[in-house]
């Protein structure tokens, strides 16, 4: 009788504290949708430096699209999911970076508990797949709180060339932190406000970057970063009610020509997005270099 009662409590708190995050528990494995004839997928496993395993898959290029002369094996994007879910959810994006002549691996965070986020260790366990791939060059990227993760293992490795996040969720101070002293590009892509982005407490993190860049998806969810999502994120999320398709497609066009831009240090075409009339604009609220220490709901997990 109690324990209904003690979790809904549980759950109440963690939405004012701006934690939703924490519901969005990964469902059974979802099946693996059909890569496009241009993309090889692969998966693998890792070691995680406390014991545990990391399944990761590693999407690339198929020999036949792969440019003549490209040193493929070299750069990597490393792709992180978000708090509680699993690298299934960035499969859709994974395969379009792919599919633009990308190197990209996916992982599923090992050390992540209900109550503990792990952010730092995921940061390592990252960096630690990046270098089982032999990257020489890195982008680390990922979704709310695995874009989190990302800032961290791209301020400690010295073979990243930037970060890109995907409608950040900040936590304890960790990504202002790191961002405060990471000497490479934060490129962000960022939704509406809502409980699930802790009202979009990770412009905290790109104010704290003197080399940060944002873009605002207008009218988009937390839930529209996923590719595929699912029922349980829609449930949980307040939803702007935006096209989702439409927030989907551009969400994937502008992730994909960001990592592009980094791992060829050319940010001018992403700074100013053609796209800027449909839907799509740099977002004016965000001052780079102002040392930000918090925003609402900038304690959630």
């Amino acid at each position: 009788m109690h324990r209904p009662v003690t979790r809904l409590a549980v759950v109440s708190l963690l939405l004012l504290a701006g934690c939703s995050g924490l519901l969005l528990r990964p469902g059974a494995p979802a099946p693996t949708t059909d890569l496009p004839a241009s993309v090889e997928g692969a998966s693998g496993q890792l070691a995680s430096g406390t014991g545990c395993t990391l399944d990761y898959r590693t999407f690339v290029p198929a020999a036949s699209a792969r440019a003549p002369g490209a040193n493929a094996a070299a750069d990597w994007v490393i792709l992180a999911h978000g708090f509680l879910r699993s690298q299934q959810r960035m499969q859709g994006l994974a395969a379009a970076m792919a599919a633009a002549g990308m190197q990209v691996a996916t992982l599923d965070f090992c050390n992540q508990k209900p109550w503990a986020g792990r952010h730092v260790q995921n940061g390592r366990d990252m960096a630690a797949l990046a270098r089982h791939l032999g990257a020489q060059r890195v982008v680390y990227a990922g979704f709310s709180a695995g874009g989190l993760a990302a800032v961290l293992a791209g301020g400690s490795d010295p073979q990243a060339v930037g970060v890109l996040t995907l409608d950040l969720v900040e936590t304890q101070g960790l990504g202002v932190g790191a961002a405060r002293s990471l000497d490479k590009p934060l490129l962000g892509l960022a939704g509406e406000p809502t409980n699930c982005n802790a009202l979009d407490n990770g412009r905290a993190v790109f104010a704290a970057s003197a080399r940060a860049q944002v873009q605002r998806i207008e009218g988009a969810g937390h839930c529209d970063f996923e590719a595929p999502t699912d029922g349980l994120c829609e449930l949980v999320c307040a939803d702007p009610d935006g096209p989702e398709q439409a927030q989907r497609a551009r969400i994937i066009s502008r992730a994909v020509a960001a990592a592009g831009a980094l791992l060829e240090d050319d940010l001018a075409a992403w700074r100013s997005p053609a796209g800027a009339a449909d839907g799509i604009a740099a977002d004016a609220g965000v001052q780079p270099g102002r040392h930000a220490t918090s925003l609402p709901g900038s304690r959630g997990g």
